[in-house]
């Protein structure tokens, strides 16, 4: 019997066939079998695997809905630090209910009846806010609700605020920061050199 293949597996046999490719998001929901968790599956390639895939956010000349992997080889990836007792803790406490739209585990989701609602664990402050993967910044969420809280932060800080941060920074931060703008920019950084 053939062993089925996985949507994360078929999408990064994908990205590993077109390194240095800009693929489209439509291009990665087909890879990925028409899922519609596909994003995620992309999400756990960089987060678990370590694979650096691109993004708007991180290179001024990709457009929102674009990809690309430049290097196949994975960096080492962020650990899953959320034990399973916790988990369990977790969805229990929350009584497998998402805490944001109220949707049930296992009932058909209000907002997309087509599937049922699965439930994921969410911080309430992010980790890249400084939040901890303690119980209690912990939530239950559903796939709907998960896939619209990772766009959501706090409020984006001017650029007065940010260059008060960056001020206060240690110089080795400072062109940690700097280097990483050169990446995301590499034009805009020419012609200011250059200009």
């Amino acid at each position: 019997m053939k062993k089925k293949i996985g949507a994360r597996a078929k999408l990064r046999e994908h990205f590993l066939a077109n390194i240095n490719r800009i693929m489209d998001s439509d291009e990665l929901r087909e890879v990925a079998g028409d899922i519609t968790e596909w994003a995620r599956r992309v999400r756990e390639l960089r987060t678990e695997e370590g694979y650096q895939i691109q993004t708007h956010n991180d290179r001024s000349d990709l457009k929102p809905g674009q990809y690309i992997l430049e290097n196949p080889k994975p960096q080492p990836a962020f650990e899953r630090s959320i034990s399973k007792e916790t988990r369990a803790f977790v969805l229990d406490r929350n009584g497998f209910t998402c805490q944001m739209c109220g949707a049930v585990a296992g009932e058909p989701h209000p907002y997309d009846p087509t599937r049922k609602t699965r439930l994921h664990i969410g911080h309430i402050v992010d980790k890249s806010q400084g939040g901890t993967d303690d119980a209690a910044n912990l939530r239950a969420l559903c796939s709907v609700c998960n896939e619209g809280a990772s766009n959501l932060t706090l409020e984006r800080p001017s650029a007065q605020k940010l260059l008060i941060q960056v001020r206060r920074a240690r110089g080795g931060d400072q062109l940690e920061l700097l280097k990483w703008l050169i990446q995301k920019f590499p034009v805009q950084a020419k012609e200011l050199l250059n200009g």
